[in-house]
């Protein structure tokens, strides 16, 4: 089979290799659609792969090729939905659900080898089934929209206030109708590009704020009363709208991070100190799952996607086939390239 082979720091080679053999609890999915995350870009740009050779890719939706001996729940030709994370579900917190939190855990498109090739491997639990009328390009998208769905249920979002957005990327999107879907009052994305910005007003925002832009602190406060903002959710993991998000904060807000930092952060204690006078509650989220694995948030978004209630396809800034792998992370090496989801179609 062909898949992607991570060798090293920016070197991807498109090579022959065996299609995996099986265990018997494990299943063989022919991948139909994978997409790139924002996670993937250190492990390809950086040094953050956590060995080479390896084929990463943990988004992804196909048909089942084959099954081990075990296999009971799912059959040949079933359309399924990718889920990556492997527990060990012994630990103390696999047992009480915390899944995201094992310390002995697998991951599919990290650890081991992932869904950028024409075949993966996964356990029969982690096979989720799709329903025809869901496209395998937007159940590439269900482990994304799970990512953000777990932010809301972790602060307990309930609904009503003004909720601000800090990056209009693929998971700020998803927050972004996950947050109308549930009856959020008001919502403001943040973010620098404007064609995300645009984006984000087709998919229900109230309202835009361009942070290059002077007049953006004024308009913010215009927009909440000089209140701020009751829920603030930043997904970008920059520096500036981390810290931003501590202005931004209405007085008991719940504020979350999704966004994951890659530089060190400095705070200067006056800004710190508004987490102090406001009494917000700070809280980060970290993956998508709950219990029963893999948890509601994956079942939720099947649901809503089903309803055509969840809007995927305009997420999707283009698609490339397997071989063109290197000509969509060119695109992320030129500033501005890069609007959406970048999606892979292996077969």
């Amino acid at each position: 089979m062909k898949a992607a082979v991570l060798h090293a720091r920016n070197v991807i080679r498109v090579e022959d290799v065996a299609v995996p053999s099986l265990q018997p609890h494990e299943i063989l999915v022919k991948v139909k659609a994978t997409g790139i995350c924002g996670s993937d870009l250190p492990r390809v740009l950086g040094n953050a792969a956590h060995h080479y050779p390896i084929v990463l890719g943990h988004e992804f939706s196909g048909v089942v090729e084959r099954i081990g001996a075990g296999v009971s729940r799912v059959k040949v030709g079933d359309r399924v939905a990718g889920v990556p994370l492997m527990p060990c579900f012994r630990c103390h917190d696999c047992q009480a659900g915390n899944y995201a939190q094992c310390k002995s855990y697998s991951f599919i498109g990290s650890r081991v080898n992932g869904s950028w090739a024409e075949y993966v491997v996964l356990p029969e639990m982690n096979a989720i089934p799709l329903d025809d009328a869901v496209s395998f390009e937007e159940a590439a998208f269900v482990e994304p929209s799970s990512v953000a769905l777990h932010a809301l249920q972790h602060i307990r979002f309930e609904g009503g206030g003004q909720v601000a957005i800090l990056g209009g990327g693929n998971i700020g999107l998803l927050a972004l109708q996950w947050v109308k879907l549930m009856g959020a009052r008001e919502v403001t994305v943040f973010d620098i590009d404007d064609d995300r910005l645009a984006l984000a007003r087709k998919l229900g925002a109230d309202y835009v704020l361009n942070n290059l832009r002077a007049a953006t602190e004024e308009s913010w406060r215009q927009i909440t009363g000089g209140r701020g903002y009751e829920v603030v959710l930043e997904t970008a993991g920059s520096d500036a709208t981390i810290k931003q998000s501590f202005e931004l904060a209405a007085n008991k807000a719940k504020v979350c991070f999704i966004g994951t930092p890659v530089r060190d952060l400095t705070f200067s204690p006056k800004r710190f100190e508004l987490m102090n006078r406001k009494e917000f509650t700070l809280t980060g989220s970290w993956m998508s799952y709950s219990a029963p694995f893999p948890g509601k948030e994956w079942e939720t978004t099947l649901h809503f996607l089903k309803q055509g209630k969840l809007n995927f396809k305009d997420l999707i800034d283009r698609t490339f086939p397997l071989d063109e792998i290197n000509a969509a992370f060119d695109l992320y090496r030129t500033p501005g390239g890069v609007k959406g989801k970048m999606m892979l179609l292996p077969g």
